[in-house]
Formats: structure tokens, C-alpha cells, sequence
């Protein structure tokens, strides 16, 4: 899958579904992944969404989460709008409360890639693999994918309940 395809895809009807399995594809062919959801903010309520999952048995879709305002990663990817990357098997036990499921499906590394318009975050991009897999060089192709995740995000934050 390519970015032409992406396009695409994400012009074609049955938004947002269509469009996020597209890129979901596509960033699995261009950057890899084991493990893929997006992940949709819904500040106004402090809650996040989990909208699409490249693996639903283990991570569904649907259901709420309470916002953590105090985590690392609220301050990082949603306030800083930074991308937070996990290295290895450690950081996954420090970042996440699953890590047992996550390190399970053989992920190790993982990095969560805000999806921001107008500065504020929608939500994010979240890949994760083995250990070691995402680096710095890989930054400006998942800010392409997250920036053209904004349209997506937006419909489902007008367009459904979120």
C-alpha cells in the first residue's frame, strides 16, 4: 500500500472505517507494525475512544477510557503534542497497565504519534512491535500518516458520539 493509495482510500465513501484501514495497511507496509489502534480524544468529556485496532480480539474496538490527565502520556502526546516512544520491553511495563498482553502479542517497542489540527490534539496513532523498531528517522512519514489521520478524526468527533 501506498500513500497514493491512502489518498485514495481516503476519499472513497464509508469514512472514517475505510479510510483507517487504509492507513493501517499502508503503515504496516511502510513503517511496520504488530500492534495498530487509533486512538480518539474526546476532551470535552475526558474520555478516549478506541476507534480502530489492527488486532479487535485482543484490543477491541469501542468502549471508553477515562483521560489520565496526569500521565506522561497526557503531558507528552496530548498537551506537548510529542510523539512518545517506548524502546524496549521495560518501557512498555512503565508506560502501560496491559504490558502483560502487549509483551504477549510480541511487542516491545511501540510509539504513540499525536494526530493534531489547529493545535490541539484529536487523538493518536499507536504502533507498536519489537523491541528497538521505531526511531526518530522514522518522525516525518508518521507525521504525514497523522496528519492525514485529521480528517478521520474529525468526522468521528462531529459525526458520532465519541
Amino acid at each position: 500500500m501506498t500513500l497514493d493509495d491512502l489518498a485514495r482510500a481516503l476519499a472513497s465513501p464509508g469514512q472514517p472505517e475505510v479510510g483507517l484501514a487504509a492507513m493501517d495497511a499502508a503503515l504496516a507496509s511502510m513503517v511496520g507494525h504488530r500492534l495498530f489502534t487509533v486512538l480518539v480524544l474526546d476532551e470535552a468529556r475526558g474520555l478516549n475512544r478506541r476507534f480502530h485496532s489492527s488486532r479487535p480480539v485482543e484490543y477491541p474496538v469501542g468502549g471508553y477510557k477515562p483521560v489520565q490527565r496526569g500521565s506522561e502520556y497526557y503531558r507528552r502526546v496530548v498537551l506537548a503534542g510529542e510523539p512518545r516512544f517506548c524502546r524496549d520491553r521495560a518501557d512498555i511495563i512503565q508506560a502501560f497497565p496491559d504490558h502483560e498482553l502487549i509483551l504477549s502479542l510480541g511487542c516491545e517497542s511501540c510509539v504513540n504519534m499525536p494526530i493534531r489540527w489547529n493545535g490541539h490534539t484529536l487523538g493518536a496513532l499507536n504502533l507498536l512491535h519489537a523491541a528497538g523498531h521505531y526511531t526518530d528517522a522514522q518522525l516525518p512519514l508518521l507525521r504525514v500518516f497523522a496528519a492525514l489521520a485529521v480528517a478521520p478524526l474529525q468526522w468521528i468527533l462531529e459525526g458520532t458520539d465519541a
